[in-house]
C-alpha cells in the first residue's frame, strides 16, 4: 500500500501525477494532520502543492505533528515526492527541506526521489530532447516511473562495506575531522579508506557539453583529469556508502568538497549511484547546519541519485578547535550516528 501524504488541494497537474504514481496500488490518502496515521515501516508518497508564495500550510501543520510524536515517527518508511509549484520556483528547495525532515523522523529515500513540476512545466525541456512528446505527458510517464520504484525499492546490505571518506580540512584545528575520528573508532567492520581534497587538488567543473563529459565518463576519466580521476572517483565508485565530512563555510560546503560533487557527473554517466549510500558529519561554528544538509540532499541524494538512510547526517555546533569534545551527549550522538550507519549498511 501506498501512503499518499496529500496536504491542501492539488492542482489538475499534480493530481494527473499523483494518479499515474499510484497507478492500480492501493492507497491511503491523508490530507490533515488530525487524519496522521501511524507512518512507520510504510511507503510513503508525499504529494505537494506550492503556493506563489512556495508555502503549503497543511504540510506545515503534518510535520509538526510528526514531530511532535518523536524521532522515530517515519522510522522504518521509505519516501518519495512529487512537488508541483504554482510558478517557476521552490518546487527543489521545498523537496530538500522535505526530506531533511522526514529524514531526521527516520525517513529513507530512494535515489531520485523527486519528480518536480514547475508552473510552466519547462524544468521537462531537458527530457525533451530524448523523449520527442509534450511536457505533460513526460511528467505522468516520470511519474509513474517514480511510483513502481517506490513500490519495488529495496535497500541492499554489504557483508563487509567498503566506506569512502572525503574531507577537505586539517587536523590540527578540525572539530569535524575530530567528530568524524570519534565515529571511525565504532566502524571496524568496514574498509575504510579516507581522501584529503587539498586546495588546487580538484578544479571544478568546467560545464563540457553533455557528449562530451559522457564520453570521458564512460572511459572512467574526466576532462581535468588528476587526482579526481585518479583518486576520488575510482574510491566513489567501489564505495557503497560515502561519508561526507563538512565544517560550516557560509552556510555552505566548502569549495573542495562542492567541486568533486560538480565533477561527479563524469562517472554518474558510467554507473548508477542507486546503491551507494551517502552520510555527512558536519560541524558549523554558529549555526546552520541544516543548510548543509539539505544542499547535500539536494545535489546528491534528488540530483545525482545517492541513497539517502535514515538520520544520514550528525549535526554539531563547535568553533574554537577541539570545542567538539565539549558539545554535550557528543559520545552518545557519534555511538548513534555509528551504530545507524552500520545498521543501514552492514548485512
Amino acid at each position: 500500500m501506498i501512503y499518499l501524504l496529500m496536504p491542501g488541494e492539488p492542482s489538475q497537474q499534480l493530481q494527473t501525477m499523483i494518479k499515474a504514481a499510484v497507478g492500480s496500488s492501493s492507497i491511503k490518502i491523508i490530507k490533515t494532520a488530525e487524519a496522521l496515521p501511524d507512518l512507520q515501516n510504510k511507503k510513503i508518497l508525499f504529494a505537494v502543492e506550492i503556493d506563489e508564495m512556495g508555502f503549503n500550510i497543511p504540510l506545515l501543520h503534518i510535520l509538526k505533528q510528526l514531530m511532535l510524536r518523536g524521532k522515530d515517527a517515519l522510522l522504518g518508511s521509505q519516501g518519495a515526492l512529487l512537488v508541483h509549484s504554482a510558478s517557476e520556483l521552490y518546487t527543489k528547495s521545498t523537496a530538500a527541506a522535505l526530506i531533511f525532515l522526514a529524514n531526521q523522523l527516520g525517513c529513507s529515500f530512494m535515489g531520485h526521489p523527486l519528480v518536480e513540476a514547475t508552473g510552466s512545466l519547462h524544468n521537462f525541456l531537458t527530457w525533451q530532447k530524448t523523449y520527442q512528446t509534450s511536457l505533460e505527458q513526460i511528467s505522468f510517464d516520470l511519474s509513474r516511473r517514480l511510483g513502481e520504484r517506490l513500490l519495488t525499492d529495496q535497500p541492499t546490505r554489504i557483508q563487509h562495506p567498503q566506506i569512502a571518506v572525503l574531507h577537505s580540512s586539517y587536523r590540527k584545528s578540525s572539530n569535524t575531522l575530530m567528530l568524524w575520528d570519534m565515529i571511525k573508532k565504532q566502524l571496524s567492520q568496514c574498509h575504510i579508506e579516507e581522501l584529503h581534497v587539498q586546495n588546487g587538488t580538484v578544479l571544478d567543473c568546467i560545464g563540457c557539453p553533455y557528449h562530451t563529459c559522457r564520453h570521458f565518463g564512460l572511459q572512467s576519466s574526466c576532462f581535468y583529469g588528476g587526482f579526481m580521476v585518479k583518486e576520488v572517483l575510482p574510491a566513489i565508485e567501489n564505495a557503497d556508502a560515502v561519508i561526507w565530512i563538512c565544517p560550516n563555510y557560509n552556510d555552505s560546503v566548502s569549495a573542495n568538497l562542492m567541486a568533486v560533487i560538480n565533477r561527479l557527473t563524469a562517472l554518474y554517466h558510467k554507473i548508477k549511484f542507486y546503491d551507494k549510500y551517502i552520510f555527512a558529519a558536519i560541524v558549523s561554528g554558529n549555526s546552520g547546519s541544516d543548510s548543509l544538509a539539505k544542499q547535500l540532499i539536494d545535489a546528491l541524494n534528488i540530483n545525482k541519485g545517492f541513497r539517502l538512510p535514515p538520520y544520514f547526517s550528525i549535526m554539531a555546533t563547535a568553533n574554537d578547535p577541539g570545542s567538539i569534545l565539549k558539545v554535550k551527549n557528543i559520545e552518545e550522538m557519534t555511538d548513534f550516528f555509528s551504530r545507524n550507519m552500520l545498521r543501514q549498511i552492514k548485512a
